[in-house]
């Protein structure tokens, strides 16, 4: 909507700014969420309130230089972003604009809240026939490139076919069909605050593998469910993110940095540029889109920044494609809703965070889901988004909150961070409400005994850590031998099972099949050690047995390999024999 030709009365003008809160002579059709254009340079700015003929603007860029009675252009249209397929393998800041290199994290971004990436053409090839009729979500053709793309109808557009443009080489903003009278372009806005359209929500019922044996053995994700990441300062929230990054089976990987720190930012990128993905080949970082607004950046773009990650999520789902979006971390994105707030005057609630703080925080994993799309396919969204509570302090409102409403929490020990044991999850502190629908998701691709072999392994490492105190207070010698070989068994399945070696090729990521072995293995020499036992082996001989090749099993095998688990596993269950 321009200004131009409009009376001088009409146009709107900034009346006050106060950081990020600018307030604007509030013109005739102005609404929540429309986008305001400020000051000469038109720095994009967001409604977030209406008082009578007085506007409140969240404001996206740094406002130095902004004061009363600059211009302030209202744009007629929500907060919306560009979507595309050459997001793939993009940096963006958190409206979505392209960052050039990793080196812009270290700076601001500045422009106009609509620029877009480079204009690489991408191969077509079309699907339907001019003259079919098509309804939203149909697919019009295929997009060329490592993940499978397709070009649909638009939510909300149906009819004929008029036009279909042929097969070869097109630019993303090329239009690529007609139907219905209107143009469909490869390349579409959508608010970022509106969830897309499907045709209805699925059960989360597939397991999203991680390849991080903690995870998915003990508190397994569904495709399409959501987790909290809680843990303080130190305890590898983000490397676990990372992993789970480079390694998780899903198609498409959208990773919002919100508000951490620069130079993690940029080992992200770099790291994802290096690495080659397991899945085909070719870089990881041609299936990722990254939203890199770190904590130098305007602090009100960290709020925008989640729901564009979950938008661009929400394009590439109803391809029929499975997306994860990891937001890291949703605690400095609540700190940005409490700094907003608080120059609102609004009244604070617990910590000074908004009273709607629960609300904003279940409306954005609500946003998870395994879909049947508009067009009949299935795909989803998994949101894993990690929370910085101050000091560890999990009873804080983002912790508390987030643990309310997520499927799955991978609650961070200190202690077992600082004693180099990754991923430091603790078994005691976290759980997972998808375990059971993954039980019977795992049997019926062939592996019945799975919920048996994760309940063996919680229940032996509940009895472990129940005789840790017991051990520092009168020594193991002190416990009578079954308790002796329980306190062994919780040392084989934390040093032989759960943890990893994130720097190891072989080790890094393990495969369900390479994660059963090793368990199944550690199970079989635990039975083994109780049999010896109730035979009257004495338990100090037990002890004294050289488990090392389990121990070192996780390691010598790659992340394929069940073959070195078993000979790991006969040669130790010899040994024990032996001992005998």
């Amino acid at each position: 909507m321009s200004t131009v030709g409009r009376p001088e009365a009409d146009r709107s003008r900034i009346l006050r700014v106060s950081g990020p809160l600018v307030e604007v002579g509030c013109p005739a059709g102005v609404a929540m969420h429309d986008l305001i254009a400020l000051g000469a340079d038109r720095l994009p700015g967001e409604v977030v309130a209406i008082r009578g003929d007085t506007a409140t603007v969240q404001a996206y860029e740094y406002t130095g230089g902004l004061a009363p009675g600059h211009p302030a252009e209202p744009l007629g249209v929500p907060l919306s972003v560009r979507l595309a397929p050459d997001l793939l393998g993009g940096v963006f800041d958190g409206l979505l604009r392209p960052l050039a290199d990793s080196g812009d994290l270290l700076t601001t971004t500045g422009g106009p809240a609509t620029a877009g990436p480079g204009r690489v053409p991408w191969p077509f090839t079309p699907r339907v026939a001019r003259g079919s009729r098509v309804v939203a979500g149909a697919v019009l053709g295929e997009i060329g490139g490592r993940v499978p793309l397709r070009l649909l109808v638009p939510p909300g557009l149906s009819g004929e076919v008029g036009w279909i443009a042929p097969a070869g080489e097109h630019p993303p903003d090329a239009v690529l069909a007609e139907v219905g009278g209107r143009e469909v372009r490869m390349a579409q806005r959508w608010p970022v605050r509106r969830p897309r359209p499907v045709a209805r929500r699925l059960p989360a019922e597939a397991p999203l593998n991680t390849g991080q044996r903690a995870v998915d053995l003990l508190f397994p994700v569904a495709r399409g469910s959501t987790v909290a990441v809680p843990g303080g300062f130190g305890t590898g929230k983000t490397m676990l993110l990372q992993q789970i990054a480079k390694w998780c089976d899903a198609d498409v990987i959208v990773y919002v940095g919100c508000g951490e720190r620069g130079n993690e930012m940029a080992d992200v990128i770099e790291e994802l540029g290096a690495l080659t993905d397991p899945r085909g080949g070719g870089r990881l970082a041609e299936r990722t889109v990254t939203i890199a607004n770190t904590s130098n950046m305007p602090m009100m773009a960290r709020e925008a920044s989640v729901h564009t990650g979950a938008t661009v999520a929400e394009y590439f789902r109803d391809m029929g494609l499975d997306v994860v979006l990891i937001a890291d971390s949703t605690s400095r994105w609540a700190e940005a809703l409490r700094e907003f707030a608080s120059r609102m005057g609004e009244l604070p609630a617990e910590e000074g965070y908004p009273a709607g703080l629960a609300s904003q925080l279940a409306a954005f994993y609500e946003r998870a889901a395994a879909v049947r799309t508009l067009g009949g396919a299935t795909g989803s969204v998994t949101v894993i988004g990690a929370v910085s509570p101050p000091g560890g302090d999990r009873t804080e409102p983002v912790t508390a909150h987030t643990e309310r409403v997520v499927r799955c929490l991978w609650s961070l020990d200190r202690e077992l961070a600082y004693a180099r044991h990754y991923p430091a999850v603790s078994w005691s502190e976290s759980f997972s409400r998808d375990a059971v629908a993954l039980g019977t998701a795992h049997a019926r691709a062939g592996d019945p005994g799975w919920a048996e072999r994760r309940g063996r392994v919680a229940r032996q490492l509940a009895s472990a850590d129940r005789l840790a105190d017991l051990v520092e207070l009168v020594g193991v010698t002190a416990l009578p031998p079954r308790e002796r070989i329980d306190v062994l068994a919780g040392r084989l399945l934390r040093e032989a099972a759960i943890q990893q070696n994130a720097l190891s090729p072989a080790d890094a990521y393990s495969t369900p099949e390479k994660t059963a072995a090793l368990v199944e293995a550690v199970l079989t020499v635990i039975d083994r050690c109780l049999e010896r036992v109730d035979a009257g082996t004495a338990v100090d001989a037990i002890e004294a047995v050289d488990f090392t090749p389990l121990l070192r099993a996780r390691e010598t095998a790659a992340p394929a390999e069940t073959a070195p688990v078993a000979a790991a596993r006969d040669t130790v269950l010899a040994r024990l024999e032996e001992a005998a």
